[in-house]
C-alpha cells in the first residue's frame, strides 16, 4: 500500500488558521473511516478527529469548535481545517484511515505545525 501523503502544515502565530491536505491510496481511503492524528514531541501518536465515508464527523474535546474535516472522495483526499489554534497543536500531524493500527497500514511522513505563542 502506498504511503498517504501530507502536506499543508508550517509556521503559525495563536489564533491563525492552517489548512492540511492528505491523499491517500484507494486501498486506505475508500469506503473507511478517515481520521487527523497528532504526534507531540517525546508523545504518543494520537486521534485529534475522523470522518465516516458518508461524512459523518468527530472530535476529541481538545479541537472541537475549532478543527473541522472534510473528505473529497473523488480525490482521494481528506482535509483538516484549524482555526483559533493554539500552542497546545502544535506537532506532526498525520493522516490515515481509523483502523491503522489494526489493518498495520503505512504511516505517511507527516506534516508539521508549529504555533508560536
Amino acid at each position: 500500500q502506498a504511503q498517504p501523503v501530507e502536506s499543508g502544515g508550517g509556521l503559525v502565530q495563536a489564533g491563525g488558521s492552517l489548512r492540511l491536505s492528505c491523499v491517500a491510496s484507494g486501498n486506505i481511503f475508500n469506503g473507511n473511516n478517515m481520521a487527523w492524528y497528532r504526534q507531540e514531541p517525546g508523545k504518543q501518536r494520537r486521534l485529534v478527529g475522523r470522518i465516516s465515508a458518508s461524512g459523518f464527523t468527530y472530535y476529541t474535546d481538545s479541537v472541537k469548535g475549532r478543527f473541522t474535516i472534510s473528505r473529497d472522495n473523488a480525490k482521494n483526499t481528506v482535509y483538516l481545517q484549524m482555526n483559533s489554534l493554539k500552542p497546545e497543536d502544535t506537532g506532526v500531524y498525520y493522516c490515515n484511515s481509523d483502523d491503522v493500527w489494526a489493518a498495520g497500514r503505512p504511516w505517511g511522513q507527516g506534516t508539521q505545525v508549529t504555533v508560536s505563542s
